[in-house]
Formats: structure tokens, sequence, C-alpha cells
């Protein structure tokens, strides 16, 4: 039996226990029987109070460990409380159910209710998706995000897209920047031709290997092995607490990032979100799916403020472990740019859906707002569908 067999196959049964108990309890007083251990309390409107069985939601995070974990547990833990006893939430970690990248068919088929993943895991299911989370030299400051999600229409896109495979985006959520951890110093963009690197795929992937990098996809919880086993030399994760927590630390010497106040040119915002079973949200009354969408809104700014303040404690333990920070010139912000745009179009024309995110994201990123691109950069280019 491997090391995650057991924590797996405990998951996989409490999940159909849980299942069990729904269908059981539903026929008798329609609701769940299912009770979720009192947490820690995140402060937010009393919703009312439970007339039936609480309602119990499974949901997989992508974190697998630190602080990101924890805040995503706490979150889940405090929900129960808001609603008054009508809907729980129950977080598992990374892996603790299903792998990282099974998450999308587990809420489709309902081995889980709900997924917190990295919306950019999903670029081949559905080519959209990799305009719904930052990509190299895109959209590059958290406000940007929300203004497009909130203000230019992308949340009403994203939820029509995942419509169409049985499930309900509830919201974008923000934790920041992602940051490349070596073992040897990467001072120019020159430097990563023939590294082994790890990324997350889609877009993010090809402008690295455009760039010279042998690049492989993993998910999170795996990189630390292949850093220690020198399957990869090269892996961008997240930020710095959580990649201090899971030891990366340990197995490289560099840090390398963008020019000052940019850490990452690739993907500067990189967004997860809650993402529903379509069943699940359609059972809840309109009044808690306003409380849900609303929890999301604010656990999203609870998350990246909370990440973003234990970042800063980070910084000091790598420097205190011997970590070297190098970064990337605006010479080499320019060679990246220029790697990028054609796979923006590349990207953008897959799809009619596709093509209009990046059509709205690609005016916005043109407006007197941002100028972060100009007629003479995209010249030559042109979308499929406008």
């Amino acid at each position: 039996m491997t090391k995650n067999a057991k924590p797996y196959r405990e998951s996989i049964e409490g999940v159909v226990d849980s299942r069990r108990k729904f269908l059981k309890t539903a026929a008798v007083a329609g609701g769940t029987a299912a009770v979720l251990g009192a947490g820690s309390v995140i402060n937010a409107p009393f919703v009312g109070t439970a007339k039936a069985a609480t309602k119990v939601w499974n949901i997989q995070t992508s974190w697998p460990g630190g602080i990101g974990l924890k805040i995503f547990k706490d979150w889940c833990a405090s929900i129960k409380d808001k609603t008054g006893g009508e809907l729980a939430f129950k977080g598992f970690g990374a892996k603790e159910v299903v792998g990282d990248f099974q998450l999308f068919d587990a809420v489709k088929r309902g081995v889980l209710h709900a997924m917190n993943p990295f919306t950019l895991y999903w670029a081949k299911r559905i080519p959209a998706s990799v305009f719904l989370s930052s990509y190299p030299l895109g959209p590059r400051n958290p406000h940007e995000w929300d203004v497009f999600f909130y203000g230019l229409g992308g949340i009403e896109i994203a939820r029509k897209l995942f419509a169409q495979h049985g499930m309900h985006y509830v919201g974008p959520i923000q934790h920041g920047p992602n940051i490349i951890h070596s073992k040897v110093p990467i001072r120019s963009i020159e430097d990563f031709r023939g590294r082994k690197m790890r990324l997350p795929g889609g877009m993010v992937a090809e402008v690295f290997q455009a760039a010279g990098a042998k690049t492989t996809t993993l998910p999170g919880s795996e990189i630390f092995p292949a850093l220690e086993k020198g399957t990869i030399d090269v892996a961008d994760y997240v930020g710095p607490a959580i990649n201090y927590s899971l030891g990366f630390h340990k197995v490289t010497k560099y840090i390398s990032m963008g020019p000052p106040g940019f850490m990452s040119l690739y993907q500067p915002v990189d967004l997860m979100d809650l993402t529903v079973s379509m069943k699940e949200w359609r059972a809840l009354s309109s009044k808690m799916r306003a409380f849900v969408e609303a929890q999301v809104h604010f656990y999203s700014d609870h998350h990246h403020a909370g990440i973003q303040k234990a970042d800063q404690d980070a910084w000091k333990l790598f420097e205190k472990a011997g970590t070297t920070v190098t970064r990337l010139g605006q010479e080499d912000v320019d060679k990246f740019t220029k790697l990028a745009i054609p796979r923006w179009y590349a990207w953008a024309n897959k799809d009619k859906d596709a093509a209009r995110v990046f059509k709205i994201q690609l005016d916005y990123m043109m407006s007197g707002s941002l100028g972060y691109v100009t007629p003479d950069m995209i010249k030559g280019h042109k979308l499929k569908w406008s």
C-alpha cells in the first residue's frame, strides 16, 4: 500500500458514506444527515435557522499544505455556523479524495460536491479557461482581474462555460503571484534554455518552451519529490509562504522573479475558484445561493490578504536558509512579451468562447486605464471570432 492509500481510501469511503446518508435521509426529511465539526469562524452575516438536516458539501482544494490549506479549511469550518446549520462545507486537501487533475471529473460525477482548484488546470477541457487566470504578460494586478470578472462580464461568461459541463462557477479566488525556484541561477530569459521545468501547462508552458525550457506538468504535491530526485531542476509554483512550507528551500538554492514590483511575468495573479456541481447548486434556495456567492467574494479577499501576510515572514525564512533571489530585467520582459503575444492569439483562436474572453481583456489592456498593449505590438495578429 502506498503512503497515501489509507487517507485516500478513508476519504473516498467518507464521500460515499455522505452520499448514502443524503439519499437515505432525503426520502424522509429532504436533507443530508451529516454534521460538520466546529471550526474557527470568519465574520459574516448570519443567514438563518436550519429547518431541516444540514446539507454538507464535500469540497477538495488544490492546496497540498501550508497557509493556503489552513485558510481554506478554516473557511470551510465556518460555514455551518454562518448558515445556522443549513449548509456546511467539509474541506479536503490536495489528493485526499482524488488527484489534483481529477477534480473536474470528480465534481461532474458526484464524487465531490465542489472543488477549489487552480482554474488554469482545465485549459485542455475549456480553452477559454487560460484567460480565467493570469497568463504571460496579460493583466497583471489583482484589481484588474476583479474588474474583468465583476465589471466587464467575465463572471457571467465563466458560468456559462462551466454550465456546459454540469457545474456552476461560483467565483474566482485570489491568492497572489507564482514564483520560480531553481537549482541554478536564472538571471535572464536565456538561462531557461535546456532546463527541465515544472509548469501548470497551457499557454504558460508554451511560452517557456519557446524560450527553450523542457517543460512538464505536475500538481503541487509532486513538485518537491521531483526536485529532490532531479527529475526537474526548475519549478514554478505559488508564493513564498506556501513554497517554504513545502520545503522548496531544501532542494533549490535560487528564486527567480521579474523586475521590482513585477514578481511574476507569467502568472502575476494566479487564480483559483470555487466550482460546484450544478445539481447541488440548484438544490439551494435563492437566498443561500446569494450567500455562497457573497462568501466566495469575501473569502477571496481574506485568502489573498492572509497569504500575502504570510509571504512577508517567508522571505525572511528563505534568506535565513541561504536562498538567493534573482530578478529578470526590462529586456527580458520585452523578450517574453514577443514570445507571449502569438500564443495569446493561438489560444484565443481555439474556439469562440476563448476569443470572446480574450477580446474583452485585450481591449482593457489597450485602453487608457492600462496601456500594456499597443497596436504595433499586435500587428499581423487576428482573431477568427470578434
